[in-house]
C-alpha cells in the first residue's frame, strides 16, 4: 500500500464513521464530515496533506498524488 491509497482509506473511513455517528449519536458529528471534506479540498489545492505526511514518516511508499513538486513534472 502506498501513501495515496492509505489517505483514501483513512478519508473514506472517517466519512463513513461520521455518517454512522450522525445516525446513531448526534447530528453534530457532521462537523467531522465537514472537517474531512475541507482537509481533502485544501490538499487538492496545496498538495499538503497531514495524513500523507504521517503515513510517509511511518514508512509507506509515496504515490503520485502526494509525492512532492519535483515528481509532478
Amino acid at each position: 500500500m502506498n501513501v495515496d491509497r492509505a489517505v483514501f482509506v483513512l478519508a473514506g473511513s472517517m466519512v463513513l464513521l461520521s455518517a454512522a455517528l450522525v445516525w446513531l449519536v448526534s447530528p453534530y458529528w457532521l462537523l467531522l464530515t465537514g472537517f474531512v471534506g475541507l482537509n481533502m479540498l485544501q490538499a487538492a489545492f496545496t498538495g499538503f496533506c497531514p495524513a500523507a505526511a504521517i503515513f510517509g514518516k511511518l514508512g509507506l511508499k509515496a504515490g503520485c498524488a502526494f509525492a512532492g513538486p519535483a515528481s509532478r513534472g
